[in-house]
């Protein structure tokens, strides 16, 4: 990542340019070091579906600082407390689940914003930033109808396409064709408005087609995923198969 953390990932978004990430489900600051050490952009910390606990957060994103990167965690939901916790306790910035429109998108952005610009408690912990980045989770049916008013949210500096709840809420499950017309929409109104846009990948392949596409917020890998995938293989070779 280099020097500028924050600051440096909203002037890249800015300029068009894709940042690249990984996905962590473990917990553990050494784990977190690991992927941070790869070359990784930034590293969202997964508190609604990961292994790590709250607890950790002082710890992890400490170590993702240090090791380069830029902490980002995925939020339990958007409620008041679930999205200030981590800012409170060292996050950069948070991706923010489930939410329904442009006004709980106005919410979420005040919860992370001291007055008078929003309603973010005083009382940080550890760390953390001033301005953190403030990223929501497209997966609903309800937000995708106002997509245009939720990129017009001041203070938003992005939104993530969650494409398999995405896909459950819009009735398209398995609908692979749809689904691709539904993100391709996306990613177009998104790059219009000028804000940073990205679609959840498990690995670097499909990664790189969104980036293609016009993502700019690009997983590269999960680390649950890689680890199960990465060891399999080395036991296949050493067996010979």
């Amino acid at each position: 990542m280099g020097p500028g953390g924050v600051g440096a990932l909203r002037a890249r978004w800015a300029a068009g340019e894709a940042c690249h990430g990984i996905w962590s489900q473990l917990p553990g600051a050494v784990t977190a070091e690991l992927l941070a050490g790869t070359g990784a952009d930034f590293v969202v910390l997964d508190l609604q579906h990961g292994a790590l606990a709250e607890a950790e957060l002082p710890g992890v994103t400490a170590a993702v600082t240090l090791a380069g990167a830029v902490p980002l965690v995925r939020t339990r939901s958007a409620h008041f407390t679930d999205v200030g916790r981590p800012l409170d306790l060292g996050a950069h910035g948070v991706l923010v689940p489930t939410v329904f429109g442009a006004d709980h998108v106005r919410e979420v952005v005040a919860a992370c914003r001291y007055a008078p610009r929003g309603n973010r408690s005083a009382g940080r912990l550890s760390g953390g930033a001033d301005e953190p980045l403030v990223l929501v989770v497209l997966e609903t049916a309800e937000a995708l109808a106002e997509l245009d008013a939720v990129l017009a949210v001041d203070g938003l500096d992005g939104v993530y396409v969650g494409p398999v709840d995405l896909a459950a809420s819009l009735g398209l499950a398995g609908d692979v064709e749809r689904l691709q017309e539904v993100l391709s929409s996306v990613l177009t109104r998104a790059r219009a408005a000028g804000v940073p846009v990205g679609v959840h990948a498990f690995e670097g392949a499909g990664a790189a087609a969104h980036a293609a596409a016009g993502a700019t917020i690009v997983t590269a890998a999960m680390d649950t995923t890689a680890l199960r995938t990465a060891l399999a293989e080395q036991l296949r070779l050493a067996r010979g198969a």
